[in-house]
């Protein structure tokens, strides 16, 4: 995540010490409680016209890119669960590349459930879809996803795109 000053903050040149992965994200707003009760009506209480709340907001900063728009993906069962993606709610009327899909066989990958050991811990839980790789090649990535916790998602997503031979890839969240 950029700093006020565009200058790497701590987390981000912890991970790139770590992961030895270029990336880094930038977020719209801290997570407080007040995120943390938006969210929760959001996503967990599943009130789909809460994505109006930020829309603008997050539609007008990927507006100004020239990137490639790829969101985090949910698994099949929070989509039947759900019955929506939140990131995809919150940049609906943008043309987005759906490349990346959550692996069959992670079927608990709930992040929310996990402590931050755990989601450290965790395996690739993505995918790239085969019929849509060739359209990372050589291109500007920025992922989009609604929450920057540890980092270990939106990171996990960027490898996989780094190894699909995209140019560069940066992230932007909602809030962190």
């Amino acid at each position: 995540m950029l700093t006020n000053m565009g200058s790497p903050c701590h987390d981000c040149l912890k991970w790139h010490n770590r992961a030895q992965l270029e990336f880094v994200n930038s977020s719209l707003y801290e997570y407080n409680d007040a995120m943390k009760n938006y969210m929760k009506r959001y996503k967990f209480l599943g009130d789909y016209r809460l994505r109006r709340v930020f829309t603008r907001q997050i539609q007008d900063e990927l507006k100004a890119t020239h990137r490639l728009i790829v969101p985090i993906p949910v698994s099949q069962s929070t989509m039947q669960t759900r019955g929506f993606n939140q990131v995809l709610g919150l940049i609906s009327n943008l043309k987005v590349d759906n490349v990346l899909a959550v692996k069959q066989e992670q079927k608990d990958y709930r992040q929310s459930e996990k402590n931050r050991i755990e989601r450290l811990q965790l395996i690739q839980p993505f995918k790239l879809i085969p019929s849509l790789a060739k359209t990372v090649v050589g291109r500007d990535v920025l992922l989009v996803d609604d929450v920057y916790t540890t980092g270990a998602t939106i990171r996990h997503a960027a490898r996989l795109l780094y190894q699909a031979k995209a140019a560069s890839v940066k992230g932007l969240t909602l809030a962190r």
